[in-house]
């Protein structure tokens, strides 16, 4: 079965056309975890590309499914706003006596004057000395993995490539590294995931979170040499030294959460793909250089953000319809990555497409993420890495998927390696 076939046909498209359109919500969590959303977005996108949801948990908005007016409403920040204040970049807004300021969910001029502290550590220069790292340690954990035994994907290769990243980026103590794991899983997290018992245990790991970070702060703004890890560059920039705790914690958490949870769920959603769609697999084989294109391709056919959220700053139009001062918009990147009238084929899995890098899952604008190269590097080192080793991975049962529809990601997925290369 081809992976378009498989990915739309997980969810019968009758389902997603028996209902009708106004009680159609696409942020319900549910149809994430079964993976039944593309036939939702797909009637949206013919029929209310522009759609409005009247009835859902977190209040009534607006989604925005196809390609161009997604560049519209992320490109326009002076008409649609991630101001914290106003909510953030969620459909659920933040808690009034808990509220994470943090620069991706600022306007300008404070976002930029925050990202630009921390966009040194993903400069080119940087991504060099970085790229032997990265290779290093993912050689380590694949020569780790058992053969002709069933293991967890996610936990033995995702999570663990992906959180050694992250330990160096922060110059987070090794030992203690699956915290950042932890952390941020419970971060978008609610009480449904299974993740978490209550909103108020997530808070109290958060503010641990804080605190832990906090220590790190104290011995980093007082060292004798400022380092080059993200706690040293926030404790020393001129606009993030003197940040609040929350708002310190806010950052801390949308690193946590940017340099963890989307490359860790491309690299195993492309596995998955590959394995849906044989053809591509044998295709890659053969010729390993596609590698170069197949990255892309995979974070365009996972999109491990979903959506973001906005809000109207004044009155407004997208697509044809009337948006009101303080109205609510998802830029469901999910749907947008499957436009036909921006994206030839959307549907199909096609590692060696003519324009790969088309493609919104990293967002446009400010606000496109600062982490983009970094994820597109490590994904290319790990399939790099993967070919030298092994013929085949074989995914030998479905994922269990994430449940929430902002993270697309993954809990588990088993898999089994028959032998290793001679």
């Amino acid at each position: 079965m081809s992976g378009a076939a498989r990915d739309l046909n997980t969810e019968p498209l009758h389902e997603a056309y028996s209902i009708p359109l106004d009680k159609i919500d696409v942020a319900d969590p549910d149809l994430f975890r079964s993976n039944r959303m593309m036939g939702y977005f797909e009637r949206l996108r013919r029929e209310a590309p522009v759609h409005y949801c009247a009835d859902n948990e977190f209040g009534p908005y607006w989604s925005i499914t196809k390609y161009k007016d997604i560049m519209h409403v992320d490109t326009n920040h002076q008409i649609f706003s991630s101001d914290w204040s106003l909510g953030g970049i969620t459909l659920r807004n933040p808690d009034e006596d808990f509220q994470l300021p943090m620069f991706i969910a600022m306007d300008q001029p404070q976002h930029d004057e925050q990202r630009k502290v921390v966009s040194p550590i993903v400069a080119p220069g940087n991504l060099a000395k970085l790229e032997g790292v990265i290779r290093e340690r993912a050689g380590k954990i694949l020569d780790s993995l058992p053969i002709g035994e069933e293991f967890d994907w996610v936990d033995r290769v995702s999570i663990e490539l992906t959180t050694q990243m992250l330990a160096t980026l922060f110059d987070f103590p090794w030992e203690d590294r699956r915290k950042l794991t932890r952390w941020s899983d419970i971060a978008t997290a609610t009480e449904e995931s299974g993740i978490i018992e209550s909103e108020e245990a997530r808070r109290a790991e958060l503010l641990e979170c804080g605190a832990y970070f906090t220590n790190l702060w104290n011995e980093r703004v007082n060292a004798k040499e400022v380092g080059g890890d993200l706690i040293s560059m926030l404790a020393h920039g001129e606009s993030t030294r003197n940040m609040q705790p929350m708002e310190y914690l806010g950052n801390v958490i949308l690193l946590i959460v940017g340099g963890n949870d989307t490359t860790r769920n491309s690299i195993t959603g492309g596995l998955l793909f590959l394995n849906q769609n044989p053809d591509q697999y044998d295709k890659l084989r053969k010729n390993p250089a596609l590698v170069e294109s197949m990255v892309p391709e995979i974070i365009r056919y996972q999109t491990p953000l979903a959506y973001m959220r906005r809000t109207a700053l004044m009155d407004t139009e997208v697509g044809g319809q009337k948006i009101k001062k303080g109205d609510k918009l998802a830029m469901w990147y999910v749907s947008g990555n499957r436009d036909e009238d921006a994206i030839e084929n959307p549907d199909a899995f096609i590692i060696d497409r003519a324009r790969p890098r088309q493609h919104l899952s990293f967002g446009f604008g400010i606000h496109r993420c600062v982490g983009n190269r970094l994820a597109e590097m490590q994904l290319r080192i790990i399939w790099e890495e993967i070919l030298k080793r092994f013929d085949n991975v074989e995914v030998v049962g479905e994922p269990k998927r994430v449940h929430s529809s902002f993270v697309k990601g993954y809990e588990s997925m088993p898999v089994i390696i028959r032998s290793r290369k001679n």
